[in-house]
């Protein structure tokens, strides 16, 4: 593989490595990211570290401060408040656009739906794999009605709604009112009721805001502020 290629690859497998470690609270809210460490513990140079932490400044993920250093951002109500309403508005869109009779839905996207909503309901399941199953619910719900593609444009927009989300489930310890929810949305669609199915997305949807506004009330600096306070560095990621 020529020279460029490869490095083209180093920077998108450290981007995506360090994506996933914010979204996932690995890193969370508030660490201080030092890219000789980072590098060091990926193998490669500081550069693709460098330009993957400017990347996910681009995406809110992530805050450099000159003559500081970069940190986790906190989660941000609003920015959870902007992914949310653009994740109703395509999820609730798509049901309109699901065939008009339950009949001419997909069977295999119906089979792969039916066998998500058993794996959520299985003993011992983590969280993490819940949440794997969750998003690949909602993905074949819009597959199911043809809008797909639009995935992509909803997951570059929720990395703040993802990490609230995280925070929810692991507070709670328990996922079973989530797949529950997930339950109702199905029948629903099966029964070619897409007014309820519409009513059961939308309170689906808006549930992590009662988690986000206990969270942050229990832990406010796991949030942003308007204040602008430039955090202080430790020299190693914990929660601040």
């Amino acid at each position: 593989m020529p020279r460029s290629n490869r490095q083209r690859t180093s920077r998108r497998a450290v981007y995506a490595t360090l994506r996933r470690k914010v979204l996932t609270l690995e890193f969370p809210p508030g660490a201080a990211l030092s890219e000789n460490e980072l590098a060091a513990s990926l193998g490669v140079s500081r550069t693709p570290v460098r330009e993957s932490l400017i990347l996910l400044s681009e995406e809110g993920l992530v805050q450099v401060f000159p003559q500081v250093g970069s940190f986790v951002s906190r989660v941000d109500p609003a920015k959870v408040a902007d992914a949310q309403f653009l994740r109703e508005a395509v999820e609730l869109a798509s049901l309109e656009d699901l065939p008009g009779l339950p009949a001419e839905l997909d069977p295999e996207l119906v089979d792969e739906l039916r066998r998500n909503l058993e794996e959520q309901r299985r003993p011992g399941l983590g969280l993490e794999d819940f949440f794997e199953l969750d998003e690949a619910f909602h993905q074949t719900l819009l597959r199911l009605s043809g809008h797909g593609s639009a995935w992509a444009t909803v997951v570059s927009a929720k990395g703040h709604l993802d990490r609230a989300r995280r925070l929810g489930l692991y507070d709670t310890a328990t996922s079973s009112g989530f797949a529950a929810q997930h339950v109702e949305i199905l029948d629903a669609v099966l029964a070619g009721d897409i007014p309820l199915a519409r009513t059961a997305m939308r309170t689906h949807l808006r549930a992590v805001f009662d988690d986000v506004e206990r969270i942050r009330a229990r832990s406010p600096e796991l949030f942003a502020t308007d204040s602008g306070t430039v955090p202080v560095r430790r020299n190693i990621v914990v929660w601040e």
